[in-house]
């Protein structure tokens, strides 16, 4: 199966659908792997990393949706990605379809075969893939929430911690 590993496009956004060990992993297994040029250089991920792992870095992210089978992401897609969607192609991702009719219908229109990282169950009915998520996002709201505390965020200016 040739997979694709678009950069992400969606603000904020800098982690990269596959990383280079999981490119190793699936190429040892006999896929070919495009990856987009830049895609993780925010977070240390070189292209020279996925060029190690065996994945061809490509500077055309039109050439990905074109030719990938599948095409693997971190965030839903934005609207420029859904019109390069094709029919039968899969896209594997947080979705959060619940909130972006534009975007359910976006999907539904392009023919592709949508699968939402946060809809996985696993054999005891746990969802492995948005449980690692919903860790991240319960310790990060602590450090949102001090931000929206400080003075120059429209806050109190109180500290969190406590000052001895």
């Amino acid at each position: 199966m040739l997979i694709g590993v678009p950069k992400e496009t969606k603000v904020h956004e800098y982690r990269v659908g596959i990383p280079p060990a999981g490119v190793r992993e699936l190429v040892q297994h006999g896929h070919r792997v495009m990856v987009e040029r830049d895609a993780g250089t925010e977070i240390g991920l070189l292209d020279a990393h996925n060029e190690r792992a065996g994945a061809q870095v490509v500077d055309d992210v039109a050439e990905i949706f074109g030719t990938a089978e599948m095409i693997v992401k971190v965030k839903e897609p934005q609207p420029a990605e859904c019109a390069m969607l094709r029919r039968d192609q899969v896209l594997f991702t947080y979705l959060h379809l619940a909130a972006d009719a534009a975007q359910t219908n976006a999907l539904i229109g392009s023919g592709c075969i949508a699968v939402a990282y946060e809809t996985v169950t696993d054999a005891q009915g746990g969802l492995p893939l948005l449980a690692p998520m919903s860790e991240v996002a319960g310790r990060m709201s602590i450090q949102a929430g001090a931000h929206c505390l400080e003075k120059d965020q429209g806050g109190r200016g109180v500290l969190l911690g406590g000052v001895p």
